[in-house]
C-alpha cells in the first residue's frame, strides 16, 4: 500500500524519474531541460535495483513509481520500454533488457535478435514506451510508439540498447545514427514524455 506521498510537482520545476540507466535519465532530461529539473533514482540516494517482474510494459513502470513513492514518499514517474518484432510474436517485448540472458549485454541482445531474424523477410518491429506517473494520490499512463524495421546490421555509436539495429519508419538511419535531438523529436520515449508534459502543464 502506497503511503502519502510528498508532491514535488506543485513548483512545477523538479520531477523524480524512477530510473537508474543513464542513458534513459540524459535522454528524459534533454527532452525536458527547458521547462523542468529531472532527478534520478542515485539523485534521492536510492541505488536499489528495483525488480519489474510483470508481464507488462505498464505494470513494470508502475512498479518501479510505486518502490519510489513508498520508499521515499515521492511523487514521481517510471517508464518501461520494449522492442516488439512481428515476426518473432512481439518478443522480445517486456524482456527486451535481458533477451539474451539477465547479465547480457546490450551487443549480446542484439546479436540473438539478428540471429533469430535471419533470413526473414519479414523484418517489421516497433518500439513502446509506457509512462507511469504517480501524482496526487492518482495514477496515470502516457503510451509512446515507433514503427520501423531491424537492419541487417548495427549501424552507429550513438545511444543504447537496440538503437544500432533499429531504423524508424520515413529514415533510413537507425536510431544509433541520429543526432539526439532528432531521435527524441521523434522516438517511442520521447512521445510519452511529450504526453506527461502536456498533462502536467494542462494542470
Amino acid at each position: 500500500m502506497v503511503g502519502p506521498t510528498r508532491n514535488l510537482f506543485d513548483d512545477m520545476k523538479t520531477l523524480i524519474f524512477a530510473s537508474g540507466n543513464a542513458h534513459k535519465i540524459r535522454e528524459v532530461r534533454e527532452l525536458l531541460s527547458e521547462r523542468y529539473d529531472v532527478k534520478g533514482l542515485i539523485d534521492i540516494g536510492c541505488d536499489a535495483d528495483i525488480p519489474e517482474t510483470s508481464d507488462t510494459f505498464e505494470g513494470n513502470a508502475l512498479l518501479k513509481a510505486q518502490y519510489v513513492a513508498e520508499h521515499y514518499q515521492l511523487d514521481c514517474f517510471a517508464e518501461d520500454t520494449g522492442l516488439e518484432v512481428e515476426a518473432l510474436n512481439g518478443a522480445p517485448g517486456v524482456y527486451s533488457a535481458r533477451f539474451a540472458g539477465l547479465h547480457k549485454s546490450s551487443a549480446d541482445n542484439m546479436s540473438l535478435l539478428l540471429e533469430k531474424l535471419k533470413g526473414q523477410a519479414n523484418r517489421q518491429a516497433r518500439f513502446k514506451t509506457v509512462v507511469a506517473l504517480l501524482w496526487n494520490g492518482e495514477t496515470h499512463y502516457f503510451e509512446g510508439i515507433v514503427n520501423g524495421h531491424i537492419a541487417e546490421s548495427p549501424r552507429g555509436s550513438g545511444t543504447f540498447g537496440y538503437d544500432p539495429v533499429f531504423v524508424p519508419e520515413g529514415y533510413d538511419l537507425t536510431f544509433a545514427e541520429m543526432e539526439a535531438e532528432l531521435k527524441n523529436s521523434i522516438s517511442h520515449r520521447g512521445r510519452a514524455i511529450q504526453k506527461l508534459l502536456k498533462f502536467l502543464e494542462n494542470k
